[in-house]
């Protein structure tokens, strides 16, 4: 289900567009535009949530597009992707990837793109989420909307310092973050990385973030995207291991 994040997306090639549309479609609204001259109007007109633009394009280039919109006070802080091939990232946008919030070289498969572009817009959704939340620095959710991977991703990615809190049916496990990375965690009587791989596969329940909670413990043994990985290594492992036992049978 698409989130209430916009997308604009600039590619000068239709077949790229409708592709890339397809795929982004999911996970939010996407308007499409086949040049970067009339995608800068629209951005004047209405600035979306996140940009997404191929490099070379005739005409207005997406470096130049980007440019063009870090230039202008209502825009200069708006998110924005490039797709570029490798040499073009060499030579052309090395200085300017500080600028941008990712930069994927073709060729690439749309499946990693829009795995990547997802990380992105849920860093935006949960910046949004925050804004417009009641109170000054807790936001509340529920973990249809954003499960407990994207959360930590988004979180390492926006640099975070954070309490997470997910409950689910009467179970609970507290996470802190300092600067996106996972610090301290409890869950119960378990502590520190055994606390984060439990919740790892939580789809449901319910999700607080108090942007003003802290901890000085440190209980964990690794960074966010090293619990990512070995507790999906542990999973993978416990499912292989479940799969003999019935073929054991």
């Amino acid at each position: 289900m698409a989130s209430n994040i916009r997308v604009l997306l600039v590619d000068d090639n239709p077949m790229i567009v409708a592709l890339l549309r397809q795929a982004l479609s999911p996970i939010a609204a996407v308007e499409t535009f086949t040049n970067a001259a009339d995608a800068l109007l629209r951005i004047v007109e209405q600035a979306p949530d996140l940009l997404i633009s191929d490099y070379a394009m005739p005409g207005l280039t997406g470096k130049q597009l980007i440019d063009k919109i870090r230039s202008r006070v209502q825009t200069a802080r708006l998110p924005a992707i490039l797709i570029a091939t490798r040499s073009e990232i060499t030579e052309h946008l090395r200085m300017m990837q500080d600028q941008l919030d990712d930069v994927i070289e073709k060729p690439f498969f749309i499946k990693e793109l829009a795995a990547r572009v997802k990380r992105v817009v849920d860093k935006i959704l949960l910046e949004k989420m925050a804004r417009e939340a009641p109170g000054e620095s807790v936001v509340r959710g529920n973990l249809q909307q954003m499960n407990t991977m994207d959360l930590f991703q988004s979180l390492e990615l926006g640099h975070k310092t954070c309490r997470l809190t997910l409950s689910n049916n009467g179970e609970r496990c507290d996470m802190y973050f300092a600067d996106g990375q996972i610090s301290h965690a409890t869950y119960g009587k378990l502590r520190g990385d055994e606390a984060v791989y439990k919740v790892l596969t939580w789809t449901e329940g319910h999700f607080e973030i108090d942007f003003a909670g802290s901890s000085s413990e440190q209980s964990t043994t690794r960074s966010t995207q090293g619990l990512l990985m070995e507790g999906l290594r542990l999973l993978d492992e416990a499912n292989r291991d479940a799969e003999e036992n019935v073929l054991d049978a």
